[in-house]
């Protein structure tokens, strides 16, 4: 492993090693010390990349929320017609919900820290504003933001249930937002 300021992916490897920390131990629970251990850095590079924990924390969910925009493009980017988007949509939700317990985990601080900073708002904004591209390659603006809830919703409730629903009640669900009011393209 290539190490000091020759090692290309020591910030990749400090962010990836705070978000495993984060999905494993809570936010609140991680240090600069941790995060360094888990990436195998020098202490020191943390605060080379990263002004403080604030700043790191927040490029760690970019990170994170790259990641999640990166599935929605995998599932959403080869549909040709609205029914194969559909389908398309609700493969997403089972990827998402049956995936790693780390995303829903991080999701979830995420969303926590959103709630009361601004900063983390906005990063949230941006995902959805990104999501929201993906699904109006396919359906029309409004019907992509109804989308775009009920992919959040129907995969947490997937990730926690002891009986997941399966995958007809997810596409019906799907069906019902795009075929209702606002019209797929």
């Amino acid at each position: 492993m290539a190490t000091g300021h020759t090692d290309p992916r020591r910030r990749e490897r400090i962010l990836t090693a705070a978000l495993d920390l984060i999905a494993e131990e809570g936010i609140q629970r991680v240090s600069h010390r941790k995060i360094a251990a888990r990436a195998g850095v020098p202490l020191g590079s943390t605060t080379y990349y990263f002004s403080g924990m604030d700043e790191l924390l927040r490029a760690a969910f970019r990170h994170f929320t790259d990641h999640i925009v990166a599935v929605f493009d995998a599932c959403l980017s080869t549909p040709s017609d609205p029914d194969q988007a559909r389908h398309a949509v609700a493969d997403l939700v089972h990827a998402l919900s049956e995936g790693s317990g780390r995303d829903l985990v991080l999701t979830q601080e995420l969303y926590t820290l959103a709630a009361r900073q601004p900063a983390y708002r906005e990063l949230t904004q941006e995902w959805m504003r990104r999501s929201r591209l993906h699904l109006e390659k396919h359906f029309d603006p409004g019907t992509a933001r109804q989308l775009d809830a009920l992919i959040e919703g129907l995969t947490l409730h997937r990730a926690l249930s002891h009986e997941p629903h399966d995958r007809a009640l997810t596409l019906e669900a799907v069906h019902r937002i795009t075929t209702t009011g606002q019209r797929a393209s």
